[in-house]
């Protein structure tokens, strides 16, 4: 009785981590993108509102994100060039370039979450508001919008982790656009019954016989 072994395919073996490889890639770059749109656009929405009490009454009062803290905007763009700038180097660049998106995305999230319950800002434009220094905001609420530049911020750091974790697979930007890598073409040999090709060879420098 003859027994057969199933023998694994190279092909499949070299394939399994080359689709491993994309998938990681896409999901960094899905993820990465969404996330910087999204700490972006939370960070332009009202955060907060409140009321001001002046001589005529209570006067309205509202903060965008951008008006409590600039960090999950400033990161979330420091991040979307980090994640550019993954595939335009490579070794130890591409490790520090990774750990610099991830630690963009904590910082958004971080940002994010100790501002949501701030009130710094309409408590300034409550002394502005009442001409009072002291005074405060009143009324005082919050909406979802730093959760949401909070979620924007995950989505990045999981891109720059995915980056550190498999971006050493992932493709550069290719050199063969750089100058100089193209490799110089032979010359054609003058056809010797056509005395401008010859003389056109010599004032090239180059041997009309070809040789």
């Amino acid at each position: 009785m003859e027994y057969v072994t199933a023998v694994p395919h190279p092909r499949s073996e070299a394939a399994a981590p080359a689709r491993s490889g994309r998938r990681s890639l896409a999901v960094a770059l899905l993820s990465g993108a969404l996330g910087a749109a999204v700490a972006l656009l939370a960070s332009r929405q009202r955060w907060a509102e409140g009321t001001a009490s002046v001589a005529g009454g209570a006067f309205p009062l509202t903060a965008k994100g951008s008006d409590v803290t600039g960090v999950p905007a400033a990161l979330a763009i420091v991040g979307l060039a980090a994640l550019v700038a993954v595939f335009a180097v490579r070794r130890a660049g591409r490790f520090l370039v990774a750990a610099l998106l991830a630690l963009s995305g904590a910082g958004i999230m971080a940002a994010a979450l100790v501002s949501a319950s701030d009130s710094t800002a309409l408590d300034e434009k409550a002394a502005q508001a009442s001409g009072d220094t002291t005074a405060t905001v009143a009324a005082l609420s919050h909406t979802g919008w730093p959760y949401a530049a909070a979620a924007g911020g995950l989505l990045i750091l999981l891109a720059g982790l995915l980056a550190l974790r498999f971006g050493g697979g992932w493709p550069a930007m290719s050199g063969r656009y750089e100058r100089g890598t193209e490799r110089p073409r032979k010359a054609r040999p003058a056809d010797p019954e056509r005395p401008e090709e010859i003389w056109k060879a010599l004032d090239r420098g180059e041997d009309p016989t070809g040789t």
